[in-house]
């Protein structure tokens, strides 16, 4: 697993009704699992996605509060997924999740917008830390 689970409640991200989408795109399905167990215990609403592909199609991915992107996946890259969704003048905040990071990528993700970079394995806790000033914009 690439990151530890909280098996305490957690406190929610917000106070709305209505939970926030938290969008994750990554390859490995127990990593989208995992990520969408933590979101649900945040008291947030969470959608997975096997490829930027996949998320790209999805005609609802406006949606989106806050995206949990792997930055190496198989076919388009997370990095090229966040050069595409700014080219389109998306404002979707994104949290780059990796395995492989290395500093280049790291700085160009952060100098194309990115919250944050997050290297496998992380804390729960790190994530959400990142994800709640997101969302509030």
């Amino acid at each position: 697993m690439f990151l530890l689970v909280a098996s305490r409640k957690l406190a929610p991200v917000t106070n709305q009704t209505e939970p926030e989408l938290i969008s994750i795109v990554d390859d490995d399905r127990s990593v989208q699992s995992a990520l969408k167990d933590l979101m649900e215990s945040a008291g947030l609403s969470a959608r997975c996605f096997g490829s930027a592909e996949e998320f790209l199609e999805w005609d609802q991915r406006n949606q989106t509060a806050c995206l949990v992107l792997d930055i190496r996946m198989p076919g388009m890259s997370g990095l090229e997924l966040q050069a595409k969704l700014k080219a389109e003048g998306s404002l979707i905040p994104i949290i780059f999740i990796t395995a492989h990071g290395d500093s280049k990528m790291r700085v160009q993700a952060l100098k194309s917008g990115a919250v944050e970079v997050l290297t496998k394995p992380f804390d729960d806790e790190i994530l959400l830390e990142k994800i709640r000033p997101a969302l509030i914009g």
